[in-house]
C-alpha cells in the first residue's frame, strides 16, 4: 500500500515534452486481457506498456497493482510468481452495494498499478459483469504501407501514418522517438524528419476505445 501511494505522487509531475514525443520515462498505457469479465472464474491479466529516455518500449508486468475501488473485491486481484490477474467472483452483490449501482450492473474494479524502476503510477479500471475485448489494429499503414521493421524513411518528407479509427469515440496517439510528429491525435497523422531531429528510434501507435480496451504497436524506424 505505502508503496503505491508513494509512486502516485510521483506520477503527477509535469512532463515538458511534447504528448507524441516517445523518448522519455513514462507508463504509456496499462492493459486487461481482456477489460471486461462476464463469467464467474474468467480472468484477466494486468500489463503495462513502458517508454524509456534512451531505450525502447517494454511490455512487462507492473511492479505493484492494488484494489482502489471498490474494495468488497479485493480479493479479486491476484499475483502468481509475477504476474497480476482478475478473477471475476461469483458474487458481485456486496461489491454494487458499496458503490450503490443496481442490480445487475457492470462493476468498476479500479487498480492502482505501480512501477518501481520509474517511480510511477498508473490507473486501470475492469470492468465485471459485461463483456468486451481489447480493439485490433486495423488497416495500420506507414507510408501508404503496412508497417514494416525497421522502417526506413526519407528525410524532409512528410511520410503518412493511418489507421482504421473513429476519432469520435477512441483515442488515438501515435508516438515517436525519430523525427517531428504532427496530429499525432487523430486517424490519419504524418512524420516528417528534419535534418536536426533524430534520425533513428522507434515509431508506434496506442489506440484507446473509450470503454477500457486498449491496443498497441511498436517498431524501429531510421532515415535512410
Amino acid at each position: 500500500m505505502k508503496v503505491l501511494l508513494i509512486l502516485a505522487v510521483a506520477a503527477c509531475t509535469d512532463d515538458l515534452d511534447p504528448q507524441w514525443q516517445l523518448s522519455h520515462d513514462r507508463i504509456i498505457a496499462v492493459r486487461a486481457s481482456p477489460p471486461h469479465l462476464l463469467t464467474p472464474g474468467d480472468k484477466s491479466t494486468i500489463d503495462v506498456l513502458l517508454g524509456f529516455k534512451d531505450a525502447p518500449v517494454a511490455e512487462r508486468s507492473p511492479d505493484a497493482v492494488q484494489v482502489i475501488s471498490p474494495m468488497a473485491l479485493s480479493g479479486a486481484l491476484t499475483n502468481d510468481n509475477g504476474t497480476w490477474t482478475v478473477t471475476m467472483p461469483a458474487d458481485l452483490g456486496p461489491a454494487r452495494a458499496e458503490l450503490m449501482l443496481a442490480d445487475g450492473a457492470p462493476v468498476p474494479l479500479q487498480l492502482g498499478v505501480g512501477v518501481a524502476q520509474l517511480g510511477l503510477a498508473a490507473t486501470k479500471d475492469v470492468v465485471l459483469g459485461d463483456i468486451g475485448d481489447n480493439p485490433t489494429l486495423t488497416n495500420l499503414m506507414v507510408n501508404n504501407a503496412a508497417p514494416v521493421d525497421p522502417e526506413i524513411v526519407p528525410q524532409l518528407t512528410d511520410i503518412p501514418l493511418s489507421l482504421d479509427a473513429d476519432a469520435a469515440t477512441e483515442n488515438i496517439n501515435w508516438l515517436s522517438s525519430c523525427g517531428t510528429m504532427h496530429d499525432f491525435d487523430l486517424p490519419k497523422a504524418y512524420l516528417r524528419v528534419e535534418v536536426d531531429d533524430p534520425q533513428s528510434g522507434q515509431l508506434g501507435v496506442i489506440l484507446r476505445d473509450g470503454k477500457g480496451g486498449v491496443a498497441w504497436k511498436f517498431w524501429s524506424i531510421q532515415t535512410q
